[in-house]
């Protein structure tokens, strides 16, 4: 499908799934981090093919609203 093998796609659904429940947070408690990173989370996974580049891509922008609070 598009070029995806059935390993990109399975971390595409991982990875959005992180992402709707980020989006959902960041919207229902006001924080733009948690939204923005759910928005791009969903949102990489459309332009994203490689499972390694998928991978790596949904583990920085899940980690990047914990980084973001301990560091600044």
């Amino acid at each position: 499908m598009f070029g995806m093998t059935t390993a990109a796609l399975m971390w595409s659904m991982v990875f959005g799934s992180i992402g709707t429940g980020y989006f959902i947070y960041g919207k229902r408690q006001g924080e733009a981090l948690w939204l923005i990173a759910g928005l791009l989370l969903g949102g990489v996974m459309f332009f994203v093919y490689s499972s390694g580049w998928i991978i790596v891509a949904g583990l920085l922008l899940t980690l990047l609203p914990w980084i973001w609070r301990r560091f600044f």
